[in-house]
């Protein structure tokens, strides 16, 4: 299932950059992440995570060439906004998405606080 190859692939991609992946949750359209990317440069990580994360997908379902849309939307966090109301968000996103009625039900999302 492309969801459990993309949540692989989200976990074991921190390591290889140096980022921390602080929450993230798949949708069946889209993906939130909530990264500290500390010294990198976001467009550089998710370059990279989209085509590391493309080339598993495609071979998961027997495919070739581009999975992802062109770019992405950010959004920066500032010291004074509350990360993890931040990641309670994006956590919830299945729930206010209705594809189910407690967070728990949804298999795809983590946060780093659990």
């Amino acid at each position: 299932d492309s969801a459990c190859v993309m949540s692989r692939a989200i976990h074991c991609f921190p390591e290889r950059l140096g980022i921390e992946m602080l929450c993230w949750t798949l949708m069946p359209d889209h993906a939130h992440l909530l990264i500290d990317i500390r010294s990198n440069q976001l467009s550089t990580v998710m370059r990279r995570l989209k085509s590391s994360s493309a080339l598993k997908l495609n071979r998961s379902i027997g495919r070739q060439g581009r999975f992802w849309d062109v770019g992405f939307h950010d959004h920066g966090l500032r010291k004074e906004e509350d990360i993890k109301g931040i990641a309670r968000y994006i956590v919830g996103n299945p729930l206010r998405g209705g594809l189910v009625k407690h967070v728990g039900d949804y298999p795809f999302w983590n946060a780093k606080w659990l």
